[in-house]
């Protein structure tokens, strides 16, 4: 699947903030985890994308079912999810 220059960065962007799990990512551009995972892989230097996934594994916030529900978020309405 190929992205635009804009699309590619804006989910480097949603892939790196703690509070965006992966499956707004799906919804919003169609990756699943594992896409992303490639696409990360791909777009950033061995050291960068080492640290992302070190930052990533196991955290919570990446995963909407592992979330709590209590977190809740402002979501604006021209978001997809």
């Amino acid at each position: 699947m190929e992205f635009s220059q804009a699309d590619t960065d804006r989910i480097i962007m949603m892939a790196w903030e703690d509070r965006t799990p992966f499956e707004a990512i799906e919804l919003q551009f169609g990756l699943k985890e594992k896409d992303v995972k490639a696409l990360m892989r791909k777009s950033q230097n061995p050291k960068s994308y080492k640290r992302w996934r070190e930052r990533v594994n196991g955290r919570k916030t990446k995963l909407a079912g592992l979330r709590s529900d209590k977190v809740t978020r402002f979501k604006s309405t021209i978001q997809k999810w």
